[in-house]
Order: C-alpha cells, then sequence, then structure tokens
C-alpha cells in the first residue's frame, strides 16, 4: 500500500523551521517499510532560496533547505521514501499534481489521532502509539511475533 506521509506534527513534533522532535513515528515507519508499504512524503515544507514577505509572521524572511532537512531526516533514519509530494508512477495513469495514496497519515487530518506534550510541541501531535494500533486493527500492518 503507498502512504501519503505528513511531515510537521506527523513524523516530528512542530517546530517549523527547524525540525521537530521526536515523537515516536521511526518504529512504526520502519515496519510499514519492512512490510513492504511505499511511503510518500507529503508536505508544505520546499527549499526556500530567497527572503521576502510571506503572510506568515513565523515563517516571514526566512530562506533554508526545509524540505532537503526533512529528506536528510529520514535519510538519517533509515527510513527510504517512495516518493516526495507525489506518487512517481502516477504520471502513467493521470495528469493530477496530487499525491495519490489510499491512506494519508496527518496531524490536520479528521480522525488522526493526537497526543499533546508541552515539553514537546506547543501544538498536538500524531500519537503514533494509537496510530500503530489503527493500523493493526485495519490490516495495513501486521503485528511482528517477537522473535
Amino acid at each position: 500500500m503507498t502512504i501519503n506521509l505528513d511531515f510537521d506534527g506527523t513524523v516530528v513534533s512542530h517546530d517549523f523551521p527547524k525540525i521537530g522532535k521526536d515523537i515516536g513515528a521511526v518504529p512504526v515507519l520502519k515496519k510499514l517499510v519492512n512490510q513492504g508499504h511505499k511511503l510518500i512524503l507529503f508536505t508544505m515544507r520546499s527549499d526556500r532560496e530567497s527572503l521576502g514577505e510571506t503572510g506568515d509572521d513565523t515563517i516571514k524572511d526566512v530562506k533554508g533547505r526545509f524540505l532537503g532537512e526533512a529528506l536528510e531526516w529520514f535519510e538519517h533514519n533509515g527510513i527510504p521514501l517512495y516518493g516526495v509530494q507525489t506518487d512517481p508512477n502516477q504520471h502513467k495513469w493521470t495528469t493530477s499534481p496530487k499525491s495519490y495514496a489510499p491512506l494519508m497519515i496527518d496531524d490536520s487530518s479528521l480522525g488522526c489521532p493526537l497526543k499533546s506534550d508541552p515539553d514537546i510541541s506547543k501544538r498536538p501531535f500524531v500519537d503514533w502509539d494509537k496510530v500503530e494500533e489503527l493500523l493493526i486493527i485495519q490490516g495495513v500492518l501486521k503485528v511482528e511475533e517477537a522473535a
């Protein structure tokens, strides 16, 4: 199964433009990949090469490798991505720019389990223990037997 995956607030805590803190996504993402699922990073992050007004005070007059740093996070954590912003094969059957995936994990999705911890982030973020439970219930993730 292909899974679209947000970054800030989903894979790490909210701390844009910096990379947020660990919120427990790594072990679950590794299980998904190890069981043959394909992850597509589907994020608002992009590399910003010039300064200028953005209309958002949190990122006003900043530039940086915001998407590049997210990609490095995945590489550093040993989590291969199938695609970034789009399914690399969808051009064969659609001209839509929207990334196709039967499943989306995103902190802004209605019903996505969230938790709060002011020591980690001012904003709620994905509760990966509950996401893992849901993935098992839905049959997306198989329970790994103890060795």
